[in-house]
């Protein structure tokens, strides 16, 4: 998720989550082989074995339409030590769409095989590559299409996001029509959309037939969210003091510009207000502060 899941989220949200794996946000890639300190800068994992501080494995994704420098970056990832390589043919934003990039392509099946076919290629076997889309880009014509060619192209799992570009992220994700994929393709399939508690995740698994889910928006809303699900728990466990502990973490996060950083993490509160009553309140505390040192503070009175 672009601006959303960054190093410092991921080192917040896996130090409480229970997760197999976390992906970084989209790199583009158009035409050259990028800069060593790019990789790093998204993914700084690479140089701790591709694995956050809690041991969580990252992988490298992708998004582009150039076969030859796709597969030349992907080589270059894992040659920094990337552990996996992900595709995005599922970002639905204007600006990747306008140039030919995410789920645009979803209405030409045989570029998503040719891209996807050129990456796993060129990587050595041991490394999965996997990619991610949704059920199309304005239209679902060719969603069984945009599998097949996925799986055939040698992906080890395709995550599919239960809505087509045209619906972007509003309710509902439409996790039935994931059933035939799951029913018609040999390789794994992972649900993902809409999937904020762990009923929603229990009744996505049931509509979708998909064992695994992909949990983005929901995880860094409610970061133990992962932790809920495989214990088939409803209520968030984490306490709000704990809470506040990882939101001080985000914040002494590294960051280039102290407003962007504090702006990030206002978006973060206020995401987390849809489950807690506490965040809600701090927001109103820390709409106007534009210091890290001032938020921390209000954080550290907070607690109780």
């Amino acid at each position: 998720m672009e601006g959303l899941t960054d190093p410092i989220m991921r080192d917040v949200l896996t130090s409480v989550g229970s997760f197999d794996w976390c992906v970084t946000e989209f790199i583009r890639v158009t035409d050259s082989v990028l800069p060593d300190h790019i990789y790093h800068t998204y993914c700084p994992e690479l140089k701790h074995s591709g694995k956050t501080a809690a041991g969580t494995p990252v992988h490298v994704q992708f998004l582009g339409n150039n076969p030859d420098m796709l597969a030349a970056n992907a080589v270059r990832a894992v040659e920094l030590g990337a552990p996996a390589i992900d595709l995005n043919f599922g970002c639905p934003a204007k600006t990747v769409n306008r140039h030919r990039g995410g789920s645009v392509l979803l209405d030409e099946p045989e570029v998503v095989h040719e891209l996807v076919k050129a990456v796993r290629d060129a990587v050595p076997s041991h490394i999965p590559v996997s990619a991610k889309m949704r059920l199309g880009y304005l239209d679902r014509n060719f969603t069984m299409e945009n599998a097949h060619a996925i799986e055939d192209a040698g992906a080890a799992w395709v995550t599919v996001h239960a809505r087509t570009k045209a619906d972007g992220y509003t309710p509902p994700a439409f996790w039935d029509l994931l059933h035939p994929i799951r029913e018609n393709l040999k390789i794994n399939v992972i649900a993902n959309g809409e999937i904020w508690t762990n009923a929603d995740a229990k009744q996505c698994q049931t509509e979708s037939g998909c064992e695994d889910l992909m949990i983005g928006r929901g995880a860094v809303t409610t970061p133990d969210l992962t932790q809920c699900i495989r214990q088939n728990i409803d209520t968030p466990l984490i306490t709000w003091n704990e809470l506040l502990g990882l939101q001080v973490r985000f914040l002494n996060g590294t960051y280039k510009k102290e407003m962007n950083m504090v702006g990030r993490y206002k978006q973060w509160l206020g995401m987390m207000s849809k489950h807690y009553p506490e965040a809600k309140a701090l927001w109103d505390e820390v709409k106007r502060l534009k210091k890290i040192d001032e938020v921390v503070e209000k954080l550290n009175l907070s607690k109780s």
